[in-house]
C-alpha cells in the first residue's frame, strides 16, 4: 500500500502538487472574499495565515454569522469539513484529489445556505 501511494506521488510530482496546492488555497481565499463582498459585510474571517509560506493546504474560517448552520449545509452537500467551537470551520483542499470545481462548489454551498 505504501509503495502504491509513493508511486502516485512520484507520478504526480511533488513540485506539481505543491504548485497546485498553492493555487487551490489561493482560489479558496478568493471565493471566501467574494462571498464577503456579495453579502456586503464580512461573514467569514480567515484566521489561517494569508502568506502561503506560512500555511499548508488547511484554511480555518472564523464564521461571524450562522457558522453551525453553514457547516451543517456543507456536510449535507457531502463536503468534508471540520467544526471547532465556538465558530470555526476548517477545510483543506488537497491537491492530489481536490479540484478547482470542488472549491467553486464549496463556495456555492455557502452562498446558498446564506440565502435559505
Amino acid at each position: 500500500a505504501h509503495k502504491a501511494s509513493l508511486d502516485i506521488f512520484t507520478e504526480a510530482g511533488m513540485h506539481n502538487l505543491v504548485a497546485k496546492g498553492k493555487m487551490l488555497s489561493s482560489y479558496l481565499l478568493f471565493i471566501l472574499n467574494e462571498i464577503n463582498h456579495l453579502t456586503n459585510h464580512n461573514i467569514i474571517e480567515v484566521i489561517t495565515p494569508l502568506d502561503e509560506k506560512q500555511r499548508g493546504c488547511q484554511v480555518s474560517m472564523l464564521m461571524l454569522e450562522d457558522g453551525k448552520r453553514i457547516f451543517d449545509a456543507l456536510i449535507q452537500a457531502g463536503i468534508i469539513a471540520d467544526w471547532r467551537e465556538p465558530n470555526v470551520i476548517r477545510v483543506a483542499p488537497v491537491p492530489l484529489y481536490n479540484t478547482f470545481e470542488d472549491i467553486f462548489n464549496f463556495g456555492k454551498v455557502i452562498q446558498q445556505s446564506l440565502i435559505n
